[in-house]
């Protein structure tokens, strides 16, 4: 097939097609009609010689072929779209769309109110959707433009991304101000040892960054209660006699005392990442601009 004689609106259409799984959504999201979508991928299936997608309960499901191509598809139009608009001014105030960020709960936490702040007086046309994405996944959806900005520890082999140091964690022991040891100057390891722990950890099983420095001293922590996020364990702390080993960007949320660990844990770097052929788009640079501003506070 030679690309000089394929109409590369087309292309348009199925990103359209691909994104919303739905032909009538697809018309709405391009403002053309849908016999003029469907007339489109009629086209393509003949270009291509492949069905593209096929009509499931679900919506319109993309064969193999179309998953194959579509992060390409997606990367070249929005190379394209950068290009038209490289030398467009980006006017916050004025801005509608959607920002979305990929991050877990502690990070969010941080974030959002203070985000939100900020977008609130400058940018009111800003609406933002957090959700997680799986390490592994991050290079493709950053690409694919189904979201704009990541924020998690570096990543060594994102060799398409670009990415800047937001802040270092050091992590520190949170216990509630009525706890027998509250008054304490500080820690000691045998004190810390003998608390009950909170754990936080997305897998059912496996040691924290805690107990990996506590096994190099050959020493073992008890852990009372194993969660998926940090929301929730401070707020478990301010109930019991639990403590929790927590970064400090978090700690500092909450009234409780907080002490420094009586042994060492590597410091946590959050990085954000975004991909590499939006570097130079405006508004690309204002929203890392504000995220660097939160978040180095």
């Amino acid at each position: 097939m030679q690309l000089q004689k394929m109409d590369t609106n087309l292309f348009v259409v199925l990103e359209a097609i691909y994104s919303t799984r739905n032909l009538t959504r697809a018309a709405e999201q391009l403002h053309i009609t849908q016999p003029a979508v469907s007339n489109a991928l009629a086209r393509l299936r003949r270009s291509l010689d492949d069905p593209l997608f096929i009509r499931s309960p679900s919506g319109m499901t993309p064969t193999p072929l179309t998953e194959s191509i579509m992060p390409r598809v997606q990367q070249a139009l929005s190379l394209l779209a950068n290009s038209l608009n490289e030398h467009r001014h980006f006017n916050p105030a004025q801005a509608h769309k959607t920002l979305r960020l990929s991050m877990n709960d502690m990070v969010e936490t941080v974030l959002l109110p203070r985000l939100l702040e900020t977008l609130e007086h400058q940018a009111p046309g800003v609406t933002v959707e957090s959700f997680y994405v799986p390490r592994d996944q991050l290079a493709k959806e950053l690409a694919a433009n189904t979201l704009d900005f990541a924020l998690d520890i570096p990543l060594a082999t994102a060799g398409q991304l670009k990415q800047q140091r937001l802040m270092q964690n050091r992590y520190l022991c949170m216990l509630r101000n009525e706890h027998p040891l509250a008054n304490e100057a500080s820690l000691t390891l045998e004190q810390y040892l003998q608390l009950e722990h909170i754990h936080v950890s997305s897998r059912r099983t496996g040691p924290g960054l805690a107990d990996i420095a506590l096994n190099k001293l050959g020493r073992r922590r008890t852990i009372k209660l194993r969660v998926q996020h940090y929301r929730v364990a401070p707020l478990v702390v301010l109930r019991t006699d639990l403590a929790l080993t927590v970064p400090a960007s978090l700690a500092s949320q909450y009234t409780a005392r907080l002490f420094e660990l009586p042994f060492q844990i590597p410091q946590m770097d959050w990085h954000l990442l975004w991909h590499k052929s939006l570097h130079d788009d405006p508004a690309n640079r204002w929203f890392r601009q504000q995220l660097l501003e939160v978040l180095t506070e």
